[in-house]
């Protein structure tokens, strides 16, 4: 059996560096995620909300004629329905960017 470094065997030597190659690409994926954004809206657009790739909530607009101080709880439902689809966008964005890097393999905790 062919040996490489440290005496493991070639192949295995070419797996790791596979691997720390992987990690880098995945570790530039994941600053390019950070920095999108992902907007989302409810209420026909009167709720907008603007997520970045850390889920962190960079804008709130809520549109004023919508605010009746009548009914607080329609606004406060638009508003957690939009950061809630906001941060399944920002999800689903991290996924399919992961996924071009590893091929569709489900790896725990990326």
């Amino acid at each position: 059996m062919a040996r490489g470094f440290g005496g493991m065997p070639k192949n295995m030597n070419n797996m790791m560096k596979q691997f720390e190659k992987m990690q880098r690409e995945m570790e530039k994926t994941q600053e390019e995620l950070n920095s999108k954004t992902v907007e989302s809206t409810s209420g026909g657009g009167a709720v907008k909300a603007v997520m970045n790739g850390q889920k962190e909530l960079l804008e709130l607009h809520i549109a004023e004629d919508i605010v009746d101080p009548e009914d607080i709880e329609m606004l406060q439902d638009l508003i957690i329905a939009c950061i809630n689809t906001a941060i399944k966008d920002v999800d689903q964005l991290q996924n399919k960017e992961m996924s071009k890097l590893t091929g569709g393999i489900n790896i725990p905790g990326l």
